[in-house]
């Protein structure tokens, strides 16, 4: 047992809002209060705060882990300009092994020209080593000619469904793939072995700890779950993680009876990742009307609503709920059609109502604004896409993006919202994503301080639930974590500054010194 005391302590549990001292035993609250504790509990541990901030542990509800981990390794393309993306392609091929594929993430071409780039930009430096890029919206890839070789990508390869090769005049592919004709690519480049994957989540686990993180709503691969599942049986799982499943893989989950919640309090099976659409950037988001800049350009529908509800009806039969990407107007509308017909479905068969999700919902027509809310779905959003998109938003959605990541429309409607950060389409650091909840500008502090459509700000509370509440609800684990109350884990997080004394404006600058999970110290700042 141990005692924590002396700390400003924000248990964001609304009948006891703050506190002293929190005692700790055997991974969970045992109490918070004033320092009465310490006579109450005088054989247990002490230690000292010293007047640090105590808070819950934040939770991502929305990252690719293993991305994310493989990520940390690969080109930094995330830069100002394609010939700065250029020069650290060439100096990664140039020390990289002969014919090794040589990786990178992160590029917009918005940030730069506004233009697709190409294959033969790379060719000049890589003739013969495969080079693949991915764009920070994970929605459209870059490859120079040997990938695309190697690939089997030519002139004659058609347009997969839900995919677009981009062409020159000639037929030939530029280099730029959309949507799902990044699989042609990526079927071709190895994939990561589970000595890959271990190693490069064990270097990601440190850094998700030091930012302030104690849970993750994972959406990569198996083989990411066969990893985690590896270190849970060594001990070495510090996070908790909400595995999701694909829906290739859905008939195989159905077949072997698996559930959402199966596992245990570290790691667990989450929902069936669906995607309805593409994305904001590329123009592959699925819209009702045309994107502003391209008129004859409504994205790509990859389902609709009677496609989503047959899928939704077989994973609710065996106890699974969805998770569906949805970016566009009209996929949000296709998305809750379905969702509201296997609302239906659930409730004539006598089945629970499970915690499904709507990813990202950016975009809602002003009509479909109150259905989450009246079908009790998750809006898992991630606030910290607003720095990122707010300028495209205008660009290719025109008026509609009044209507565009509208976490304040959604509260007042009653709908519960999970945050998270898409990492590594951004930074997994929870405290970007509280100061875009709170201000809706960029950090630069060169944007508007009024923030991008200010009637959307939530307050920093709002968004901390964002970050602990909203999370642990998806997951069903309302009960346990979220907040630091009596029975509930001990996971929570220390700082030296207080985040409710802060300026908005100075919210992304704050991190954490200590991170505690289940009752354990598993990561302290130096010194």
């Amino acid at each position: 047992m141990i005692i924590l005391f002396n700390a400003r302590i924000h248990t964001l549990n609304h009948a006891n809002p703050s506190a002293d001292t929190v005692v700790i035993d055997r991974g969970n609250v045992v109490a918070v209060g004033g320092r009465g504790l310490l006579d109450e509990f005088a054989l247990a541990k002490k230690k000292d705060m010293q007047g640090k901030v105590i808070l819950p542990g934040l939770i991502d509800a929305h990252m690719h882990l293993l991305l994310y981990a493989l990520n940390l390794s690969t080109v930094d393309c995330e830069v100002d300009s394609k010939a700065e993306c250029l020069r650290r392609v060439q100096e990664r091929v140039r020390n990289s092994s002969a014919k090794a594929w040589v990786r990178g993430h992160g590029w917009n071409q918005h940030d730069w020209d506004g233009g697709w780039p190409s294959a033969a930009e790379l060719d000049s430096f890589a003739p013969d080593v495969p080079v693949y890029l991915t764009a920070k919206s994970l929605h459209a890839g870059w490859a120079n000619s040997a990938a695309l070789r190697i690939a089997g990508i030519d002139a004659s390869t058609p347009d997969p469904v839900n995919g677009r090769i981009v062409r020159d005049e000639h037929g030939q592919p530029t280099g730029v793939l959309l949507e799902d004709a990044m699989h042609l690519l990526a079927a071709a480049i190895p994939e990561p072995s589970l000595d890959e994957a271990v190693s490069a989540f064990r270097s990601a686990q440190s850094k998700l700890l030091q930012m302030g993180l104690t849970g993750i709503h994972d959406f990569d691969p198996p083989v990411m779950f066969q990893a985690l599942q590896f270190l849970h049986e060594r001990g070495e799982l510090s996070l908790r993680i909400v595995k999701s499943i694909r829906l290739a893989d859905l008939p195989n989950a159905v077949a072997l009876g698996l559930r959402t919640g199966f596992g245990d309090e570290r790691l667990q099976i989450g929902s069936v990742k669906i995607f309805s659409d593409g994305a904001l950037g590329p123009h592959t988001a699925a819209m009702l009307e045309p994107y502003v800049d391209s008129a004859e350009n409504r994205g790509i529908l990859n389902l609709d609503s009677e496609e989503l509800f047959e899928h939704g009806r077989l994973a609710a039969k065996s106890g699974l709920s969805l998770a569906v990407h949805a970016i566009g107007d009209r996929a949000n509308h296709e998305v809750l059609n379905g969702l509201g017909q296997l609302r239906e479905y659930e409730s004539k068969n006598g089945m629970p109502s499970l915690r499904h999700r709507i990813e990202h919902v950016q975009l809602l027509h002003p009509d479909d604004a109150g259905r989450l809310a009246e079908l009790n779905i998750v809006a898992s959003m991630q606030p910290v896409h607003v720095v990122s998109d707010m300028h495209m938003a205008d660009t290719y959605w025109g008026a509609r993006a009044a209507h565009a990541y509208a976490w304040r429309t959604q509260v007042r409607h009653g709908a519960r919202l999970a945050f998270g950060s898409d990492a590594p389409v951004e930074s997994p650091n929870p405290f970007w994503g509280l100061h875009a909840a709170v201000t809706r500008c960029r950090r630069d502090g060169v944007s508007n301080l009024e923030g991008w459509y200010p009637e959307q700000r939530l307050t920093l509370m709002e968004a901390f639930q964002g970050f602990t509440h909203g999370p642990a609800y998806a997951a069903g684990m309302e009960g346990r974590l979220g907040s630091l109350v009596e029975g509930y884990h001990a996971d929570l997080i220390v700082l030296e500054d207080d985040p409710f004394q802060a300026h908005p404006q100075e919210l992304w600058k704050l991190h954490p010194v200590a991170t505690m999970i289940a009752g354990e110290w598993v990561w302290e700042a130096d010194g």
